[in-house]
């Protein structure tokens, strides 16, 4: 999937006139790419679509004008954008009480490589993810995560890391595997 090139970019006033109509197609995008597993992990997986949704609306919300700022926020979210045969997600931890966020993002310092898409031969494709993302002590609510199918579609995600408010298998839809092999072709 190529990257998201700054010709496909417009000014954030231009963009707030189309944005209601943009927003509903890629939130329509989104739904068919974002699932949930156990109690609290939801992982939303990206594509050009996403990401130039995701620039635009940050230059929306900071009023971003300047030329290096924008090339910035392109790069930045352009890293989004899975190669070929891979696909990308952001997968967040959502609890929203921070007091008890705070005691089991510690506690599941060593759960990324619980994570998994499974193919339709049963195989568990484990991610990689950025070092930076997992600290000493504690985990990142938000996790940026590479599974790399080398261009098999997945039939479901899950965990299976020994914790019931992680662990658990979510069975994608043929919507939603039909969506997910677009993005890997």
């Amino acid at each position: 999937m190529k990257p998201v090139s700054r010709d496909e970019i417009v000014d954030y006033v231009t963009y707030t006139e189309r944005r209601p109509q943009l927003r509903a197609e890629v939130l329509a995008a989104k739904a068919l790419r974002r699932y949930h597993v156990g109690r609290v992990l939801t992982f939303l997986f990206e594509n050009r679509d996403t990401v130039r949704y995701q620039v635009q609306e940050m230059m929306r919300a900071e009023r971003i004008v300047k030329e290096a700022d924008i090339l910035h926020e392109l790069t930045t979210y352009n890293d989004l954008i899975p190669a070929q045969g891979q696909l990308i997600c952001t997968m967040m931890v959502e609890i929203d009480d921070p007091d008890r966020r705070e005691a089991k993002l510690p506690q599941w310092l060593d759960m990324n490589p619980s994570l998994f898409l499974e193919t339709e031969d049963g195989t568990r494709v484990r991610p990689t993810w950025d070092p930076a993302q997992v600290g000493e002590t504690r985990i990142s609510s938000v996790q940026y995560l590479t599974f790399d199918l080398a261009g098999r579609v997945p039939v479901a995600i899950g965990c299976d890391y020994d914790d019931e408010e992680l662990a658990g298998r979510t069975p994608l839809s043929t919507e939603q595997r039909a969506a997910l092999a677009e993005d890997l072709a």
